[in-house]
């Protein structure tokens, strides 16, 4: 009887003591709540105990980088890291981690290859890739490639389609271009430039060379990485995505007309101008909103069927998307995907529905057109051989293995190609709506001709024309087509005064609120 009472008594005092804790912790909050401002150290110190967090709780939103799902939420450059990492590391059939540099604060600007050759090219497989958060207020697309990732590898075994499209294409996914933007970004702010710019204040989508006007600022070390990444792979297509309104947008960006006649809303068409069109309306009419043209406001402009021309929405002077176009021949489409910025972490999972089947086919588009090998006549492949459709003044080169891509809609077409000591040559070929086209092309190299010459004399030979020692001389190779620049455009892009400042500063005040 005794041992059940004192059993009883210390049951009781523990419950006794244990209201006293609750009771004195109440009294410590309440007293938090009401001390007198004026108190100076107390305050201080009880502020020091509130933002200690509590040891062995988890945050309130923990990341767990070996998660089978991601998370609709925005991640940090920490976190986004750690589920490429996870992800490279569980998926290594199918994924390949790597990065193309730093930002300004030192943070990688990591690229994800998603194919099921992942790690080296594999020969007859186009590179494509999609760039996000070039702007550091517009993560929607940054959070969308993750997902988009994780979309393909854990969808690689069930979904036929995604299977055929890691199985016959490479494709290459830099989530954040502008890292350190981000991280000063604010969520929920729709309008305005914080965290727009990278660490020192370049807008990095003003800091490529231009093919119309002089680009004069500085180079920056995100686009100094993007440059250097493009010009190592022959990349067919890409898309960046940004945020702002709700569109797909098509080269030109911008125009060389005067700043009187830009803002008049006047096109600026390239010569591939079909084929960016129906890349374009591939992304819009697949979107769940997109290809309706509503305007995200009143004040906002709509877009009919969901695209537009750059320059004909605004130009600007320096975009990645003609860089990739006139230098590269990469096809790049810029997709507006969200009317505000930096929307609430809660309308993630909806711009993921919106966007996913979109994301997928705009990729497989990349196997429309022709495709082929650049051979010598021992059937050895010719790298860097430059191919011109003609009539489409913007060209492409092949690859070290001699391959080439060139998405074209279907009919009838002609193709220029050209190799340094090679004779050139022309093809003829037909693009069908069901399959791409298979050309394989061989050049001759260049080689004396017979009865011709035979003294040397030195007379200078039109290029293309036989030298007087009877060796063809062949049209040097540029490095690269680019559509032969307009007589008003020399002058425009010279024309760095007033009225180029205040251009620029429109476009400036123009993007801020649209993109």
């Amino acid at each position: 009887m005794i041992l059940r009472k004192s059993n009883a008594g210390q049951q009781l005092q523990l419950q006794l003591f244990a209201l006293i804790l609750m009771h004195a912790a109440c009294h410590n909050l309440i007293s938090a709540k009401t001390v007198n401002p004026n108190s100076g150290g107390d305050l201080q110190q009880q502020q020091q105990q509130q933002q200690q967090p509590l040891q062995g709780l988890p945050e309130p939103r923990a990341y767990m980088p070996d998660s089978q799902n991601l998370d609709f939420v925005y991640h940090d450059h920490e976190e986004l890291t750690r589920f490429l990492r996870a992800t490279s590391a569980r998926y290594p059939n199918l994924t390949a981690l790597y990065s193309i540099g730093k930002s300004i604060q030192g943070r990688d600007l990591w690229v994800m290859v998603v194919s099921s050759s992942p790690y080296e090219h594999m020969i007859g497989k186009p590179d494509v890739k999609y760039v996000g958060n070039i702007h550091g207020n517009e993560p929607v697309g940054r959070e969308m490639l993750l997902h988009l990732i994780q979309y393909f590898v854990t969808s690689y075994s069930s979904d036929q389609y995604v299977k055929w499209l890691l199985d016959n294409t490479r494709i290459h996914i830099l989530p954040t271009m502008n890292p350190d933007g981000y991280a000063v970004s604010k969520e929920g702010t729709c309008d305005g430039g914080q965290g727009r710019y990278n660490a020192r204040g370049f807008d990095l989508n003003r800091n490529f060379p231009d093919y119309f006007k002089q680009n004069n600022k500085r180079g920056q070390p995100e686009t100094d990485a993007v440059k250097d990444w493009i010009s190592k792979i022959q990349f067919v297509l890409s898309g960046s995505l940004h945020g702002g309104a709700l569109v797909a947008s098509y080269p030109y960006d911008n125009t060389p007309n005067s700043m009187f006649q830009t803002y008049s809303a006047a096109p600026s068409l390239t010569p591939d101008d079909d084929v960016l069109k129906h890349l374009s309306l591939v992304y819009a009419r697949n979107h769940a909103k997109m290809s309706r043209g509503v305007a995200c406001k009143s004040a906002t402009p709509a877009f009919e069927n969901g695209i537009t021309n750059g320059a004909a929405w605004y130009p600007l002077t320096g975009g990645m998307q003609d860089y990739n176009y006139v230098w590269y021949g990469c096809m790049e489409i810029t997709l507006e995907i969200s009317c505000c910025k930096f929307p609430p972490a809660y309308e993630l999972k909806k711009y993921w529905e919106d966007n996913q089947l979109s994301l997928i086919k705009f990729l497989a588009e990349a196997h429309r057109g022709v495709q082929g090998f650049v051979f010598d006549p021992a059937g050895m492949p010719i790298e860097r051989a430059s191919i011109k459709i003609k009539g489409r003044d913007v060209g492409f080169q092949t690859t070290k293995y001699g391959e080439f891509w060139r998405i074209l809609l279907p009919g009838y077409y002609k193709a220029e190609v050209f190799a340094e000591s090679f004779a050139p040559r022309e093809v003829e070929f037909v693009i069908v709506e069901q399959h791409p086209t298979l050309l394989n092309v061989t050049l001759q190299p260049s080689k004396r001709i017979e009865g011709i010459g035979g003294g040397g004399g030195g007379a200078m030979v039109p290029l293309g024309g036989v030298s007087p020692g009877g060796m063809y001389r062949p049209i040097p190779v540029p490095q690269h087509y680019r559509p032969q620049m307009p007589p008003y455009a020399a002058a425009a892009s010279s024309d760095n005064g007033i009225f180029s400042t205040i251009s620029n500063g429109l476009n400036s005040l123009y993007s801020n609120i649209f993109g």
